[in-house]
């Protein structure tokens, strides 16, 4: 079974004895796996698909704070116990392990040297967090949506290409703002050269102007 999946982190010898302890199950697209404020006990391993990181308010205004696909994990935090501090929401179909926190410390206990990689892998999310509220309180809107467009792109000769570009509304989410906010920045980044964008990727034509 084990050869099916891989967790990074964990050889194929830990990954077995953490499957021994979870409960493996199939989630369809869009479904709510964590809600922000539960008080649950459990973490979860992405076997297969893809989930979006997120927070919500009572409008229903989001913003993301990642994407999570397969190898990787989420809800290691309800080692501290306290409610939930975000959503998670499948992408597309998931098939997740979800192990209780009780078995997660005696796996922990038991695999040190995956306890050490952990530490490592929630470092490097605190200081992604931390570059993202610096951004959010330090750069306008333009700025952030510039940024990401950078982050995302890969070089291709003289420009730069997303090969999977986001929704507007994803955009939007991942930055703070609206739709709206985002729809009149490309529109003018387009006009004026910068951008081309089709269904199937947005190109990057010449860099991006400091400010909008």
């Amino acid at each position: 079974m084990t050869d099916a999946y891989v967790i990074y982190d964990l050889n194929s010898q830990e990954l077995e004895d953490m499957l021994r302890t979870a409960t493996v199950r199939t989630f369809p697209r869009n479904t709510v796996v964590i809600n922000e404020g539960d008080d649950t006990d459990a973490v979860f391993f992405i076997l297969s698909g893809k989930v979006k990181v997120f927070l919500a308010n009572e409008d229903g205004r989001e913003v993301d704070i990642g994407f999570l696909g397969a190898g990787e994990y989420f809800g290691e935090m309800a080692l501290e116990p306290g409610y939930r501090s975000a959503s998670v929401l499948t992408m597309e179909t998931c098939r997740l392990a979800k192990v209780r926190i009780e078995d997660f410390r005696l796996f922990l206990r038991d695999h040190p040297d995956f306890a050490s990689l952990l530490i490592t892998r929630l470092i490097r999310r605190a200081r992604a967090i931390t570059k993202n509220l610096k951004n959010l309180a330090l750069l306008d809107v333009y700025g952030r949506l510039s940024q990401l467009l950078q982050e995302l792109a890969r070089a291709e000769g003289d420009h730069w290409i997303i090969d999977e570009p986001l929704t507007q509304q994803q955009f939007a989410h991942r930055i703070g703002c609206s739709r709206e906010m985002v729809s009149r920045i490309f529109k003018d980044l387009v006009s004026g050269g910068y951008l081309s964008i089709s269904r199937r990727n947005i190109e990057i034509r010449r860099r991006l102007p400091r400010s909008w």
